[in-house]
């Protein structure tokens, strides 16, 4: 073992020093603590007249402006961080998956009304990489600014990639994460219509699941050289081990049948965190609560890793945040580490795999955690995440 560490000094350690956002508990300390509760933020609601009921994860009773949620997260963090804008050498990398797209279907109704096209600067604030543009905003940087988009992993590629920005030298400290506004009209309808959304509630790896309930939320942080984190004796909640970036190239919806692309995935994060499976304490599952997903990632589960490692998907109590979910799935493992406690997989009554799945929250050591997402287009990320020792 302590080889390994050795080997996995070799390269900059970077850890997280903040984190703030929100989901449908609240905001991450009260989504932590509801959490444990086995609460659930989804409600049967429906904005959108036209439209029929479905358990969604909304923030309020009208669906949220992705900028405004941006604004709150990054304040959050800086704040939980203990920096103070202006931050001129932070890197940015702060995603969204699916971006402005509830303000672009307002401007397309708009035009489809009107000659001519509505509201140019309206059009420009909806591009997709504005979530980070805005972050840069509010934290006053002249650094690197980035929106990468891997559909359902997009939370977690942005946490990869400002690990990289941080271990290549080119920053050394950058917020990262993702935020997601989904709750849109297009969005509710072709997700029905693929007949991918629940029609009471979200229960992710139970026999009974229905589908996936549609979710807003939000959760950036701040990684650091660890080194400068140490400088400036700040609260340091975990550190990234590294992670695990693939693609299927198979279907535009439908995962690799035989989760190859998964599987090496979750294999390169192991290998680059210098792990084994056997070192993982806990498992932070995608688990969409749809048929498909959650058959594939039992699978993969038992496959690779052993018998008894305790799993658990909270998007039966935060609902499917689309591209945030990795993110919010990292504040989660980061907080299972710092409190030892892991959090149920809420919803879950009756399960139909062979997995150790928590279904009450669990006192337990937590060293090692991974976190998983698997998205559309056969996007595939895992990221490794331990306590930090000096």
């Amino acid at each position: 073992m302590v080889e390994q560490v050795q080997v996995r000094r070799s390269q900059i350690p970077v850890v997280i020093t903040g984190m703030g956002g929100r989901s449908s508990l609240g905001t991450l300390p009260t989504s932590w603590r509801k959490l444990l509760n086995g609460e659930s933020g989804l409600r049967q609601q429906q904005p959108f007249p036209t439209l029929p009921s479905k358990p969604l994860g909304m923030l309020g009773s009208q669906p949220m402006e992705l900028s405004e949620l941006t604004q709150q997260a990054v304040l959050m963090t800086l704040e939980d961080g203990g920096l103070t804008p202006p931050l001129a050498d932070c890197g940015i990398v702060v995603s969204s998956s699916r971006a402005q797209q509830g303000q672009l279907e307002q401007l397309a109704t708009q035009w489809a009304k009107q000659s001519n096209f509505p509201n140019p600067q309206a059009w420009y604030a909806a591009l997709p990489y504005n979530p980070g543009t805005l972050a840069a905003a509010l934290c006053g940087s002249h650094g690197p600014v980035l929106s990468p988009m891997a559909a359902c992993a997009t939370g977690i590629a942005a946490i990869a990639r400002g690990v990289q920005l941080i271990r290549e030298r080119t920053c050394d400290r950058v917020l990262a994460g993702a935020v997601e506004t989904p709750i849109t009209p297009l969005t509710l309808a072709s997700f029905d219509r693929m007949g991918a959304l629940a029609k009471h509630g979200c229960y992710p790896f139970d026999r009974q699941r229905e589908g996936l309930a549609l979710a807003e939320g939000a959760a950036l942080f701040l990684l650091e050289r660890a080194d400068l984190a140490q400088q400036r004796q700040a609260r340091i909640y975990g550190e990234v081990l590294d992670f695990g970036l693939t693609a299927d190239g198979y279907h535009v919806s439908a995962p690799q049948p035989e989760s190859l692309g998964a599987i090496a995935a979750v294999k390169h994060c192991l290998d680059r965190s210098q792990l084994t499976s056997q070192d993982i304490d806990y498992i932070h599952a995608h688990g969409t609560s749809t048929q498909l997903n959650d058959s594939r990632e039992a699978a993969l589960i038992q496959w690779l890793f052993p018998q008894g490692v305790p799993v658990s998907s909270t998007k039966g109590a935060t609902g499917h945040t689309i591209g945030a979910s990795g993110a919010l799935g990292v504040a989660f493992c980061l907080l299972a580490m710092t409190d030892s406690r892991l959090p149920p997989c809420v919803g879950l009554r009756e399960s139909e795999f062979d997995l150790d799945l928590i279904s009450q929250t669990r006192e337990q050591e937590c060293n090692h955690s991974l976190c998983l997402s698997f998205g559309f287009g056969g996007q595939n990320a895992a990221i490794a995440l331990s306590r930090y020792s000096p």
